[in-house]
């Protein structure tokens, strides 16, 4: 009788040699490609995989807003860790091709962002593309195109490194979360993250929420929003707070803010998740 255990499959954003699969990589399993970001939280929704790595954030761009909006409006999945990878961006160009020679400059919209001094200065164009690797290799026997990637890219589609570590500001780090159907058991050193939005926008509305966690001395570790996308001058909050979502605290300030839902304070709230801590060395 065997005793095999399945194996994880792991999607990411790819294809091949992107920063979402250096960072799928660090956890055990099969890492399958998938050509966008709606792409890879679909699949884990319809589970076609086990569970998905996708960024969330970035220390110099600030969010990525399209993994915000799927979880907060289109799927009831849950963010069960995150990742939390140091980004080194390089300038990737053909074997015959020189910086002089680069008139674009294809990457991701996030690494184009977090170029822009540089790009600026070569005088390039920037070109969006829907993943660094999908960059490289669009640029591929192009003498006057460049891609910004990882040095995977670079060697899977035969590219050189012209330049590294071009990044506009050296702590440049990524925060990727792991997406599937469950969050994370308590670890004891957990945060947990969730959406809402208000009723209306009054004074001391948002106060009202976030005074809480105030109260119970409940450490919040980001405050994001986000546009409701119905309604010019209406949004929505993200909020990542320290403690699991099973700690008696939380789980108080949790039910007083739903309590909040029937005075009329807060239109919905939805939980994404509880999950390990990943310290930002």
């Amino acid at each position: 009788m065997s005793n095999s255990k399945k194996t994880c499959q792991i999607g990411f954003l790819g294809p091949s040699g992107s920063y979402s699969e250096e960072a799928a990589s660090k956890i055990q399993g099969k890492p399958i490609a998938f050509d966008s970001i709606m792409e890879v939280i679909d699949a884990v929704d319809q589970n076609i995989i086990d569970i998905g790595v996708v960024p969330i954030e970035n220390s110099i761009e600030g969010p990525v807003g399209v993994t915000l909006d799927l979880l907060a409006n289109d799927y009831n999945l849950k963010i069960k860790n995150e990742i939390i990878l140091p980004i080194r961006h390089n300038l990737l160009l053909n074997e015959d091709s020189s910086i002089e020679d680069i008139e674009l400059v294809y990457s991701h919209i996030q690494p184009l962002s977090q170029c822009r001094k540089f790009i600026e200065k070569i005088g390039a164009k920037p070109i969006a593309a829907p993943s660094t690797s999908a960059a490289a290799k669009m640029i591929k026997g192009k003498k006057n195109a460049a891609a910004i990637g990882t040095r995977k890219a670079a060697e899977i589609y035969g590219l050189k490194i012209a330049a590294e570590n071009i990044q506009d500001f050296e702590n440049n780090l990524t925060r990727f979360v792991v997406i599937g159907k469950e969050d994370h058991k308590p670890t004891g050193h957990d945060k947990t993250s969730v959406v809402f939005s208000l009723i209306e926008d009054r004074p001391g509305g948002l106060y009202d929420i976030l005074g809480e966690f105030a109260k119970r001395n409940i450490n919040l570790t980001k405050i994001e929003s986000r546009p409701s996308k119905k309604k010019l001058g209406t949004y929505i909050f993200f909020i990542d707070f320290e403690g699991h979502r099973e700690d008696s605290d939380v789980a108080n300030i949790l039910n007083t803010i739903k309590i909040n839902t029937m005075k009329t304070k807060i239109s919905y709230i939805k939980l994404l998740g509880s999950y390990p801590i990943e310290e930002n060395e």
